[in-house]
């Protein structure tokens, strides 16, 4: 069993630092995206760019478990000193995104046919959609895999490896927007070949960047890669993880749906503030990621007390960002939101609507970090099940207020939401610590 490696604040913002730059450049991609096509001069190819794009990330974002299982076995595996183990565990996962991704290309046609069926475009923008996705489904292979490479980095404290990753991908795709779309006038093709080549020579540098783990025959140790009870452990946590993430992101979508009822307005006020959460979450990642790793770390190598430190030290550097953020939000919101909106109905809305966000920065904290600790222990049965009921009350509740007291209504379910998952796994904390000690 490895020695632990003492715990600083250094160590913390180490981890997580480069998490949240890296998280900055994502937005960015986006907005250049839209740029570029933007350029066409017709409204089409914005919409097919925007629609494709939002059919993949809906699919990728449920294969997040890849990442989070990752990182919390492999972070285990570092505490208990097991390099065996961590090794093999990334040879499983990107053989699990391999395979998820070669899926996706030969059900090409269902996932497409299904999408449209579910979001129906105009055929204009259906047709380029379709020319967009025929391409970029290419790349699901390597952008499925990559979350198992990036769970091994954040896992192994090389998170800095993340950041190159994440600067090469984003980089690399804008500098090809702009050659393949403005330069060769290639269109939506362009942008989506621009894509596909990122995520190809993304998994190769990050293959790179996990050099150690091949730095042996472990990760081809084939006995151990596919032994029974490792491969049963291994699906049992990132099932649990799957499923609470599939729950979560019915949750938020049932957000903006219900926000489409309430008429143009307030959907699009809702779509504005909705920027502010995801930087809020970007923010946030950073020290959750940072909880998973030393979390996981110290459950490996048996100590309760370092798993505590761990997991309040990494908290209180996280509550420092969320009282920043939330006095921007509160502060400099009004201003962010007259950029993002010329309607002053729009305008007007957004602002009144502010003071949820305001509190949302904060008050969802307990369950950012605690999804982070509980994902470095593996408690994910406990995750699973937490969400699942707290995503439960949050739609009684807006079955049973919305239509009484709309959007505010919403708002009020959403912090639920969040201070419900936190109060349902910190309640449940105790456990974890309990389960340490009966195995140390």
């Amino acid at each position: 069993m490895a020695k632990p490696q003492p715990l600083t604040d250094r160590r913390i913002l180490k981890i997580a630092v480069p998490i949240v730059l890296a998280n900055l450049t994502v937005p960015i991609l986006g907005a250049v995206d839209t740029g570029v096509v933007g350029q066409m001069g017709a409204a089409a190819p914005i919409g097919a760019v925007g629609l494709g794009a939002i059919i993949l990330a809906s699919i990728y974002w449920i294969f997040g478990f890849l990442r989070m299982g990752t990182t919390g076995l492999v972070a285990q595996a570092t505490g208990a000193g097991d390099l065996a183990e961590s090794g093999a565990i990334l040879t499983r996962g990107i053989m699990i995104g391999l395979v998820a991704g070669s899926v996706m290309v030969l059900g090409q046609v269902l996932i497409t046919h299904a999408a449209f069926r579910i979001a129906p475009a105009s055929a204009e923008v259906e047709g380029l959609a379709r020319d967009y996705l025929r391409i970029r489904i290419w790349g699901a292979p390597a952008t499925i895999a990559l979350y198992a490479v990036n769970g091994w980095l954040i896992a192994t404290e090389r998170t800095r490896g993340v950041l190159v990753l994440q600067l090469w991908m984003n980089g690399l795709n804008i500098a090809l927007d702009l050659w393949f779309v403005l330069g060769l006038g290639w269109g939506v093709q362009g942008v989506a070949v621009a894509t596909l080549i990122a995520e190809v020579t993304g998994l190769a540098l990050g293959l790179w960047l996990c050099r150690a783990a091949f730095s042996g025959a472990q990760w081809r140790d084939w006995p151990r890669v596919f032994d029974r009870v490792r491969l049963k452990r291994m699906w049992s946590v990132n099932s649990d993880i799957m499923l609470r993430t599939i729950a979560l992101q019915g949750a938020m979508t049932g957000f903006l749906f219900t926000s489409a009822g309430f008429g143009d307005v307030e959907l699009a006020a809702n779509q504005i503030l909705w920027q502010f959460l995801m930087l809020t979450a970007y923010a946030l990642d950073g020290f959750a990621f940072a909880a998973e790793a030393l979390v996981g770390q110290a459950v490996g190598a048996r100590s309760v007390g370092l798993m505590r430190r761990a997991s309040i030290r990494a908290s209180i550097w996280a509550f420092g960002a969320a009282v920043v953020m939330a006095l921007g939000f509160w502060g400099f919101g009004p201003w962010v939101i007259d950029l993002m909106a010329t309607d002053t109905d729009v305008r007007a809305a957004a602002r009144a609507f502010l003071p949820y966000v305001v509190a949302l920065s904060v008050v969802g904290l307990a369950a950012y970090m605690l999804d982070g600790i509980f994902i470095g222990a593996t408690g994910t049965r406990e995750m699973r099940n937490t969400v699942i009921l707290a995503v439960a009350i949050y739609g009684l509740v807006i079955w049973l207020t919305v239509p009484i007291f709309g959007n505010h209504a919403l708002w009020t379910a959403l912090i639920l939401l969040n201070v419900l998952r936190g109060v349902f796994l910190g309640a449940l904390y105790p456990r974890l610590e309990r389960r340490v000690e009966v195995h140390g």
